[in-house]
């Protein structure tokens, strides 16, 4: 069984470069470019991570991952926060993420990040 992945990111290159990466390391993805509905579409999916980006239309990625840690059914799920925001590492705080991805990433720190919540 693939773990999952569920990423969040109004930018559909971001979205195809981390689904081409982390797809051909073995994991199954799905994106969404809109935190809407955010419960209720990460209910859908019951991911094992998320990545959630600072920047998305609608619902922002700080309240999207509130909502996401409030709710006793997913506050489980990890959340990597990644932005190109010079204050990832606050607005993840803020946010209540597990940890944060600085954006422009290298594939290396991808698959770094992932390996270390999913391969435990």
């Amino acid at each position: 069984m693939n773990k999952k992945i569920f990423i969040f990111d109004d930018n559909t290159d971001i979205l195809d470069l981390c689904t081409l990466i982390l797809e051909d390391a073995g994991y199954e993805i799905k994106t969404s470019a809109t935190s809407n509905n955010i419960v209720d579409q990460v209910s859908a999916y019951m991911p094992d991570l998320i990545f959630m980006d600072n920047w998305l239309p609608d619902v922002g990625g700080i309240d999207a991952t509130q909502s996401i840690k409030a709710d006793p059914s997913l506050k489980h799920i990890p959340v990597i926060y990644f932005s190109a925001n010079n204050d990832v590492k606050a607005l993840a705080e803020t946010a209540g993420a597990d940890t944060y991805l600085p954006k422009p990433f290298d594939i290396q720190e991808l698959e770094d990040v992932v390996s270390r919540y999913l391969n435990n």
